[in-house]
Formats: C-alpha cells, sequence, structure tokens
C-alpha cells in the first residue's frame, strides 16, 4: 500500500493528513517520537462512538513515512467496521511503528512507545499486530493498562492468533456455502498466500478437513515447514493470482485484489486474514461481483483476534471467545444474502450494516 503522493509539487499542495486519500474523517492521529529510542510511531483512531478505539501495533520497515500514514489510516478505518460489524462495543483505532521489527525492536523502544499509548488515558488501547508480540504487550503493560493480549500468566488472553485463524476458518466455509451449495472443504483446493501464526492455524483447519491446500510465502523455510508439518504443497506456478484453484486465502499483507490482479483470479471464493485486501473498496468489491467471486468481507471474517482481547475488557474466558467467533459463520452468510438481495459488493453490505449500528449508537449517545 503505497501514498498517492509522489513528487515535491504534489507534496506542497496536499495537507499531511487531511488531504490524504485514506483520511475518512478519523478523530485523531498521534505522531510519536523519541530521539533516544529511535521510535517513530503513528497511532489512527477513527471513531470512538462505539468505545474506546481498540487495534493492534504493527511494526514494519515502510517505504517512506507516507506509506506508514496510509496504512494507519486504512487499518484503523477497518477496526471502527470490524468491530461493529462483530457486534464488539469497541471503536476503531490501529498504530504502527516505523522500523525493522528484526533489527530495530529495543526493549526500550516498545517501552517508550507504551508511554505515548498511556498518554491517551485509554482512547486507545494497543494490542499485537505484524512485526509485534505477546512479549511486546506484556512490557507494555508494564507501563499502561490500556493494551491487551498479553500474556496469559499475568492475566490475559495470549495470541489471539489461533482465534482469528478459527474466524477465517468459519468465514471460509461460509462463503463456501453461499458459491458451492455446501460448507464441506473437502477436496477443495485452496491457495493459502502468507504461513504466519494465523496462516499457520488456517491452514491445519483445511487440512483437517481434507482440503488441498497450496501456500505461497516470502520466506522459503516457512513454506518448507507447511509441507512437513501439515501436508501443504508449494505453489510453484508462474502467477499466484491466476491459479487454477477454488478458494484464494490472503493471509499476508493487504491490497493484493488490485488493478493488475483482480481480473486474473480464477477462484471463485476469496476468503484470508489479511487486512484490506481490495486495493480500492468500491472498483474491486464490484469488479468480484461481476465476475460472480464470492469475497468474505476481510474485517468481517478476521475479528477473531479482536473478540478474543476484547474478552481482557470484559472478562469472558476463552471458550467464549471461540463461540462468538464461530457465529463470524452466520454472519456472513448474512452478508452474503444482504448482498445478493440489494445488489451491491459484499463489501458495500458488511460496510453498510456496521455504519447503521454505529449511527444509532450515535443517536443513543445523543440522546442521553
Amino acid at each position: 500500500m503505497t501514498s498517492e503522493i509522489t513528487t515535491p509539487v504534489e507534496l506542497k499542495k496536499m495537507d499531511p493528513v487531511f488531504g490524504q486519500l485514506s483520511f475518512d474523517n478519523h478523530e485523531q492521529i498521534v505522531f510519536c517520537h523519541d530521539k533516544d529510542t529511535g521510535l517513530k510511531a503513528i497511532i489512527g483512531i477513527h471513531n470512538t462512538v462505539m468505545g474506546p478505539a481498540l487495534g493492534g501495533t504493527r511494526m514494519w520497515k515502510y517505504a517512506n513515512e507516507w506509506e506508514a500514514l496510509n496504512d494507519v489510516l486504512r487499518l484503523s478505518r477497518g477496526m471502527t467496521y470490524k468491530s461493529a460489524i462483530t457486534g464488539l462495543n469497541l471503536g476503531g483505532g490501529k498504530a504502527v511503528i516505523i522500523g525493522d521489527a528484526k533489527a530495530d525492536k529495543t526493549p526500550e523502544l516498545i517501552t517508550r512507545f507504551g508511554e505515548f499509548v498511556n498518554s491517551l488515558s485509554g482512547k486507545y488501547i494497543t494490542a499485537e499486530d505484524v512485526g509485534t508480540t505477546t512479549e511486546d504487550m506484556d512490557r507494555i503493560h508494564k507501563v499502561t493498562k490500556h493494551v491487551t493480549g498479553i500474556s496469559e500468566a499475568i492475566g490475559g488472553s495470549g495470541n489471539p492468533s489461533p482465534v482469528t485463524a478459527y474466524g477465517v476458518y468459519m468465514g471460509m466455509k461460509a462463503a463456501a456455502k453461499y458459491q458451492f451449495g455446501s460448507d464441506n472443504l473437502e477436496g477443495k483446493k485452496v491457495l493459502v498466500q502468507g504461513t504466519g501464526h494465523v496462516g499457520e492455524t488456517l491452514i491445519s483447519y483445511l487440512r483437517k478437513e481434507g482440503a488441498e491446500v497450496f501456500v505461497s510465502d516470502i520466506h522459503q523455510d516457512k513454506m518448507e515447514n507447511m509441507v512437513s508439518k501439515y501436508g501443504a504443497k508449494i505453489f510453484t506456478g508462474a502467477d499466484l493470482y491466476a491459479a487454477d484453484v477454488d478458494i484464494y486465502s490472503p493471509c499476508a499483507l493487504g491490497a493484493t485484489i488490485n488493478d493488475e490482479t483482480v481480473n486474473k483470479i480464477k477462484a471463485k471464493v476469496i476468503a484470508g486474514a489479511a487486512n484490506n485486501q481490495l486495493a480500492v473498496e468500491a472498483v474491486h468489491g464490484q469488479i468480484l461481483r461481476e465476475r460472480g467471486i464470492a469475497y468474505a468481507p476481510d474485517f468481517l471474517i478476521n475479528a477473531g483476534g479482536i473478540i478474543n482481547v476484547y474478552g481482557e475488557i470484559v472478562k469472558y474466558g476463552k471458550d467464549q471467545a471461540m463461540k462468538m467467533t464461530e457465529n463470524i459463520y452466520n454472519t456472513t452468510l448474512e452478508i452474503f444474502n444482504f448482498a445478493e438481495a440489494n445488489n451491491i459488493p459484499t463489501q458495500q453490505a458488511a460496510m453498510q450494516i456496521a455504519q447503521n449500528r454505529i449511527d444509532q449508537r450515535k443517536k443513543e449517545n445523543a440522546a442521553k
């Protein structure tokens, strides 16, 4: 995901935040910098109508600061709709730390970031994401209570990835039910792009059901691990997006469904864990609809993680989190049926339902 700003002339003409194409009436953008630790981070708070803005912290080696800003704007907006469509009393927020998690992350940097989170007095609650870990959240917990996804040993819910994967699995089965008439994935060819914590757990579920799983990842050793552990197959074709499979499951970074790929896709179902899979929601969502491809909205089916960490706030356990995550199956079917009845893309349908809930809460709050 790259910024639309490309030249110095354009930089002078466009406001740094309010002019961004990804800016969507965000309530607050916080730029965090600490010279001593090298911390450069951005916290995006999109909407707090439903409750405090909860969302993970991503550490990534962005090409530039504009790319980082665009990412946090898109991600925080997605969290608003994710919580709303899932029925959680949470708003949408996200944070990004600019840097290579393997080379630049230090205990001091993470602690300093936690202090910035604490300065927001609970308006933003953080959690782990790409490039951060449960251990990082435990460290942040030492300087602020506004963090989730901490270790079970200190009262948290632990790594949310397994629950996230279960939700994606439920959403995928629902999409298969809608598209193929059955949610049985035995024999279905599924291409999983990205074999991190969520992708691996998803592969485990798929293989247990008898699906034929192909994997793609930038790390060869991870793919080979999926072959040895689960009997997956490494995708060796020339074009990932033109793969002759039933289901495409993007589980790495977003915007893989874009102008270059959307018309290549042969899969009849798209259901994955990655955030912001559609590069331009209105455009690419409509193309998928016209091509008869069943797209399970990412912010709906990858909500298991936030359901899991929300339990730390309202005090429910892992069993309840899994039960709530299982309901993603029913919600996904509702979205497909609503989209079909209204002749709109599934992404638009999900966002419309989520926005209706936000608007209703806003009215209730105003009436108090």
